[in-house]
């Protein structure tokens, strides 16, 4: 089975290849799939797209007029992705629900303690031989109270990190957790947790009842000099009222793999002609911000676990299997 895989970033391409030799012929592209590049998998029965990939209903419909049969995502996120518009076409779907969650949970503390210690001002400085510490300081990580919002595989392996650090732990979630009850989370209601929390990080779904999550109203419920983190999906947090929280002199540091967004701007060089998106351009600015392009997920372990995923679901789907991959199965017949 013949397949063009989309959004294909320089450092993963080796390991995709290497992953399909032999099994099937596959051709990889650095440009995302969307209404505008859906043409170039004309004749392909299968595309692998990534997680900034634009499957709405006329991307969709593009795919099935040239014969697309299949998209496998490389991610566990598929709010990108219209699946009723898919299974109306015929096309199935599957995505990679499960990869190395330390690798999301080691970012997210990276962008924490960033924040914390001032290290990308630092970093500026020490390059243009400035070695003053004005405007560098930062707090211990021990006996902080560290507010995990949605307590899953990823939220479960930052609070064992931060139990390492020796914080207290709140949680919430839906359901609680057996391992972070071990670790000594208390579960609160999200007000709470928000009121009380040094660190707040994210990783919760996408969903509507998630969508703007983190509004105006939770930004002023959180401590003044709180630390907010978001390694999980850009649509969690309001970044319009983000950006008006910062101005006014609230929270201490904010870290960013996502951005709601994104599309079309994380993962390509806009170094030259800019960025037309005002708000993204004012959270950059922002010294006690950092914004780091959807790389949570980028090690060595979690892309070999996603490229193998992806192997195993287009192998699946060429058998008639369905798995807890499958989020629209093949068309009967």
């Amino acid at each position: 089975m013949e397949i063009l895989a989309y959004g294909v970033q320089r450092d993963e391409q080796p390991i995709l290849e290497h992953a399909f030799a032999g099994k099937h012929p596959l051709r990889c592209l650095p440009v995302f799939l969307d209404r505008d590049t859906a043409p170039l998998a004309a004749g392909y029965p299968a595309v692998s797209s990534s997680v900034n990939a634009e499957l709405d209903a006329q991307t969709l419909t593009i795919l099935a007029a040239g014969g697309t049969r299949l998209i496998a995502q490389r991610s566990t996120g598929f709010n990108n992705i219209d699946l009723e518009a898919a299974e109306k076409l015929g096309i199935a779907v599957y995505r990679v629900s499960y990869y190395s969650p330390y690798a999301v949970a080691e970012h997210a503390w990276t962008l924490a303690l960033a924040v914390n210690r001032r290290l990308a001002r630092a970093a500026n400085r020490s390059r243009e031989f400035d070695f003053r510490l004005d405007g560098l300081l930062g707090r211990d990580i021990h006996g902080m109270t560290v507010g995990v919002i949605g307590t899953g595989k990823i939220g479960e392996c930052f609070a064992r990190i931060a139990a390492g650090f020796g914080t207290t732990l709140l949680g919430w979630d839906i359901a609680e957790n057996p391992a972070c009850l071990d670790l000594g989370m208390t579960y609160v209601d999200r007000p709470a947790l928000l009121a009380r929390a040094d660190i707040v990080s994210l990783h919760v779904p996408l969903l509507p009842a998630t969508h703007h999550l983190i509004d105006a109203a939770a930004l002023a419920a959180m401590k003044p000099d709180a630390i907010l983190v978001n390694s999980s999906r850009g649509g969690l947090v309001d970044s319009a009222a983000l950006v008006e929280t910062l101005r006014t002199g609230r929270l201490a540091g904010v870290g960013l793999d996502v951005y709601e967004e994104e599309t079309g701007v994380f993962f390509t060089d806009r170094s030259v002609e800019g960025i037309p998106d005002d708000t993204l351009a004012r959270l950059v600015t922002f010294p006690q911000v950092i914004v780091t392009s959807h790389q949570a997920y980028f090690t060595h372990t979690a892309v070999g676990q996603i490229i193998e995923a992806t192997a195993r679901n287009i192998d699946d789907f060429a058998a008639g299997r369905t798995t807890e991959n499958t989020l629209v199965p093949a068309a009967a017949g």
